[in-house]
């Protein structure tokens, strides 16, 4: 589901295979033997693993249209792509081991706990040629969970917020206004109630949903308190009667007007309302800034621990880190990069959507990137399950 916006990092790109230097052949008496050849130039570029393969599990619509075809044309590596729909689903398949996958991509903060369990191995940044193509202060956001950027290079990054069909909500309100903070509109029996006529649609994924329910109640978005998630728990329970569904396939549902009012990722939301234009329809779809935050969340790229085919990982990470590959994902996918040399290249009307590229004062509003402990993972599911099942 998407996802899920950047001082100068000193990383210098490292040559993979140095070029040979052919020297002159110095004249020699007739009689004595030839020179031996000088040995041919090394081949630069990534050194790649014997098998041509390398998998790959990511979220779904989530990657550009021809960056896995591209990336085997020019490698000769088959791409094997498959998707989860979230972190949960993800580190289920990490924990048990064996996962046949070369590279996922888990969001930064619940990445965090499968750093600390030993579940990645770090990256090499010297097989990383375009490395030096990130922006060192996003960077420095990764490393708050992820220290010295060992082990998760970005992919993308957005943000938790409330996305709504203006035209419904405008509708089910009625004379009611808009709520300053957006969060109201899920968050308070006052909007749900009159939102649930036309549908409100929760994001499936505990760690999308109680990090801002906790914000909203005035707890620390990754508290490790479990009285704190009994008082966004008792919060939740007053607007489940109002929520229509919990959604795995968010851009779907928001495009097939499955909903009116969503909390889903930023990305998703404009996705979904390119979708709506592209087949005729009037309904303006749009991710709402709350004066209460946004929750951040940064996607990587990382290597498990067991993987099989770390070169060619490698190569992948490297070939995604050209900045034509940033400027592709932000152009088709609306989020935005942390490729600071891809910049030029992103359209204006994308640099210029304050949903996407947001302002420094809406920046400043965003829940940071955080995670929680294996301690309160179990507090933290069953508030979430309990929400959901309406016990």
């Amino acid at each position: 589901m998407m996802k899920k916006h950047v001082l100068a990092l000193a990383i210098t790109a490292i040559v993979l295979a140095a070029c040979g230097k052919k020297e002159e052949p110095v004249a020699t008496p007739a009689e004595t033997t030839p020179p031996v050849a000088a040995a041919p130039a090394a081949p630069t570029g990534p050194v790649l693993d014997e098998e041509k393969v390398l998998n790959i599990y990511n979220w779904p619509d989530y990657i550009t249209e021809t960056l896995v075809a591209d990336f085997e044309k020019e490698f000769g590596i088959k791409v094997n792509y498959d998707t989860f729909e979230n972190n949960e689903a993800l580190h289920a398949k990490l924990v048990a081991g064996n996962s046949g996958y070369d590279i996922v991509v888990p969001t930064a903060g619940f990445g965090k706990k499968q750093i600390d369990g030993g579940l990645y191995q770090p990256i090499d940044k010297s097989k990383i040629s375009n490395y030096a193509n990130l922006d060192p202060e996003f960077m420095a956001k990764i490393a708050g969970v992820d220290p010295e950027n060992k082990h998760f290079v970005p992919w993308a990054w957005g943000f938790t917020t409330v996305g709504i069909n203006k035209q419904k909500v405008e509708k089910a309100l009625g004379d009611m206004p808009m709520p300053e903070n957006a969060w109201e509109l899920v968050f308070n029996p006052q909007y749900s109630s009159k939102l649930k006529s036309c549908g409100i649609a929760f994001l499936d994924s505990p760690s999308e949903i109680l990090p801002v329910a906790l914000h909203y109640v005035g707890k620390p978005p990754y508290s490790e308190n479990p009285e704190d998630f009994k008082a966004a728990g008792e919060m939740l329970a007053k607007v489940r009667k109002d929520v229509r569904l919990f959604s795995s396939t968010m851009i779907d549902d928001i495009a097939g007007g499955k909903a009116c009012a969503f909390v889903g990722w930023s990305g998703d939301i404009n996705i979904a309302a390119d979708r709506v234009k592209e087949t005729g329809g009037t309904d303006e779809i749009v991710p709402l800034l709350p004066t209460g935050g946004g929750l951040v969340f940064i996607d990587t790229m990382a290597i498990p621990k067991d993987a099989k085919r770390v070169n060619n990982a490698h190569a992948f990470i490297d070939f995604y880190l050209r900045a034509e590959n940033g400027a592709a994902m932000a152009n088709e996918m609306n989020y935005p990069t942390g490729n600071k040399a891809a910049l030029p290249m992103i359209k204006d009307e994308v640099k210029e959507n304050k949903t996407i590229f947001l302002s420094d004062e809406d920046t400043a509003r965003l829940i940071p990137t955080g995670g929680f402990s294996n301690d309160i993972a179990g507090t933290l599911n069953d508030t979430y399950n309990a929400f959901k099942r309406g016990k």
